[in-house]
């Protein structure tokens, strides 16, 4: 087993593409999940492991967000535990690389994983409302349900796209050069982004400001994507 420095260097010759990638998970959440993989590496963890302990941390936050009076404290901790949760959701695929001990098992976990913490996180979000929120309206409580709509279909039509597509999407994937502007474009879809927004917790005014102005965005990116991915596998067919 070699040094820290000697993994850390493999890791980043085993990175994925940035291609496609926001500026967030290019600069921030890769280098801190890369940092993570190589401790997981000494450690003798394996990547299915990995992506358990990014499980702990993302949905203990948000149980925390159900279940708990928001205050600034609960922000920062709630921030911090979702932040390293994402950055072990990169270090488990980049463990994987490294070892080549991933596989459709570990593959089919990741999602099942990301897919579990956006029902969850929204629905912590609707039930931190409910308890805690004093709302102006109850149509408030409206919001996280179409928020996780947005999110949800997003995710499986994405994922729906990359499987039905994904001999052309790796072809034009290489072609296609890293776009910076494209980068900075897909910052406010970015998860890691989208957690910055419960640092807002300790004042609930300014918390829904914030995560209803990331709805919206989001809805529009919805629609913007659908109708991409739409147009992609509808030029896939035959003849």
């Amino acid at each position: 087993m070699g040094s820290t420095g000697t993994v850390l260097r493999e890791l980043r010759g085993a990175q994925k593409s940035a291609k496609g990638v926001s500026l967030y998970s290019r600069y921030v959440n890769r280098p801190a999940g890369r940092v993570l993989a190589a401790g997981a590496y000494r450690a003798g963890l394996t990547p299915n492991q990995v992506t358990l302990i990014s499980a702990l941390f993302t949905y203990a936050a948000l149980a925390a967000v159900a279940l708990v009076e928001p205050s600034w404290t609960l922000a920062l901790a709630v921030y911090a535990a979702l932040a390293i949760g994402f950055a072990f959701d990169s270090a488990d695929g980049q463990l994987a690389r490294l070892t080549g001990r991933g596989g459709p098992d570990g593959e089919w976990l990741d999602h099942v994983v990301d897919c579990g913490k956006l029902v969850l996180v929204h629905t912590a979000v609707l039930i931190s409302f409910y308890r805690f929120g004093e709302l102006p309206s109850e149509a408030w409580l409206l919001l996280p349900l179409g928020f996780q709509l947005a999110a949800v279909v997003t995710f499986c039509a994405g994922l729906l796209r990359e499987k039905l597509g994904k001999a052309a999407a790796t072809e034009a994937q290489a072609a296609a050069p890293v776009s910076q502007v494209r980068a900075v474009a897909l910052l406010p879809a970015d998860y890691g982004v989208f957690c910055l927004v419960f640092l807002l917790l300790g004042a609930p005014g300014a918390f829904r400001a914030g995560y209803a102005v990331l709805a919206v965005v989001h809805t529009l990116f919805l629609a913007a994507f659908l109708t991409k991915w739409f147009r992609e596998l509808r030029a896939l067919r035959p003849g």
